[in-house]
Formats: structure tokens, sequence, C-alpha cells
């Protein structure tokens, strides 16, 4: 990426009403830095998508980078695509965030830039789709509907790589993972005041599922191989693949 931000302070200073959480102007302006210390394995993340997208993307194909924030995970995929001949579509529902998408001088024509709604998006002739840290920010009830979306548009053979946050059914584990988490944050950087205001922000935005309903449901829905290919604290990634 060309520009990668100013340093994340957004909830540096105490604020009198912490206010929902937004994708907006200012979170776009400091999202590299924060997600780089917010999300524990992050640039593994990143490898691990190129890595999947160098595997399973087919020729001729549609790839999908669902929630796709700044672009890092799509500018990772088109990396890997050169020959390929494939359409990268990125799709946000930030102004915010596409707006500094379509400012990367990537010298890619092979992605298309998206401002709208993940869930009026339609998935066809695809061979990768990616949901990196995207689900979790959807309303619990619609995620079913959206991941049976992606299905339906999944070539066979094609890949759902999703990455999420999430909670544990074991109290105990639940616990510590949380303090864990919480202790990166602070190696990261962040205080107790930032750490704690930017959790009460995240309240009822991000409402994360367990690892067991992550598991479950992708099996439902068809996909005949799934694997949980990383985890670092409370943070997974599964990688779904549709015979």
């Amino acid at each position: 990426m060309s520009d990668q931000g100013e340093q994340d302070r957004v909830f540096a200073k105490r604020l009198s009403d912490v206010k929902a959480f937004e994708f907006n102007d200012t979170v776009a302006n400091v999202f590299h830095d924060m997600i780089s210390r917010s999300v524990p394995g992050y640039a593994l993340l990143l490898h691990m998508i190129g890595l999947y997208a160098d595997i399973f993307i087919q020729p001729s194909s549609r790839v999908y980078d669902l929630g796709c924030s700044l672009g890092e995970a799509t500018l990772v995929i088109a990396d890997q695509v050169d020959e390929l001949n494939c359409e990268i579509l990125a799709i946000d529902s930030s102004a915010a965030m596409i707006d500094k998408c379509r400012q990367h001088e990537t010298g890619q024509d092979k992605i298309s830039w998206y401002c709208e709604d993940i869930r009026q998006t339609k998935i066809y002739d695809a061979s990768m789709v990616v949901l990196n840290l995207t689900l979790q920010f959807l309303p619990p009830e619609e995620r079913m509907s959206l991941l049976e979306e992606i299905y339906r548009g999944l070539n066979c053979g094609g890949i759902l790589v999703l990455s999420e946050k999430v909670v544990f059914h074991d109290d105990a584990e639940s616990e510590r993972m949380v303090q864990l988490y919480q202790g990166f944050k602070k190696t990261m950087g962040y205080s107790d005041l930032e750490i704690s205001q930017k959790r009460n922000a995240l309240e009822n935005v991000l409402i994360p599922d367990s690892n067991r309903q992550h598991f479950q449901r992708l099996k439902d829905i068809g996909f005949d191989e799934v694997y949980q290919c990383f985890r670092s604290f409370n943070f997974v990634s599964y990688l779904a693949i549709k015979a």
C-alpha cells in the first residue's frame, strides 16, 4: 500500500460520551495502524490469503473481498492472479474506506472497488470469497443468508476464507482469552483507557459467534471441507471448500 495512514489515537483521550463504532473518515485514516495493532497475527492472515489465492483461484473466474476496508487483502490477492485473467471485486459499505481504496496506485486493472452493502452483492462464477473480519459486524440473524448466497455463487472447487473474532462456550477459556487479548493490545501500545473506550464503542456493533457456531453453519450450508487454519487468542480463520 502506498499510504499506511496515521497512528491510531481515536480513543486516546477520555470521551464524555463513547458513541457506537463507525467506519468513518476518522477511522479510515488510522485503520491500517488500528487493525495491525488490534488483531494478533494480522500480517499472517494476509499472507495466508495470498497463499489460498495462489492455490485455489481458477482462471477467468471472479474473486470477492467482502468488507474490504482499505483493500489490503484485495491487493494481496491481485498480486497472485496476474496470469489468470480474473476479475476482483472489492466491496465495502463505508464510503470513507472505498475512497481510500481508490487512491491506491496499483496498476491493477483487475480490481473493481464498490461502495455497497455486501448483503446486496450478487455472487456468481466465484473461485474465492473473502470475509476477513467482516461477518461479525452484520446482525447475527442475517449472517446465514449471506453465507448461503456465497455458497451458491462459488464454483466447484471454490473457497470461502472466513476470519473472525470468536467467543468460547467454556467460560474459563473465554475469560482467559479475553485476558490474553487485552494484554496483547497493551504490548502494542494501547492504554487501559483506549482499550476500555474502544470495547464500549464496539459493544452491540461487533457481535462474535462461537467457534462451534461457525463450523456448524458452514457444514450446514454445504461446504464439503471446513478447516480452522489459524488461531491467535480469540481470533480464528477458517478455510471452507465447495467440492
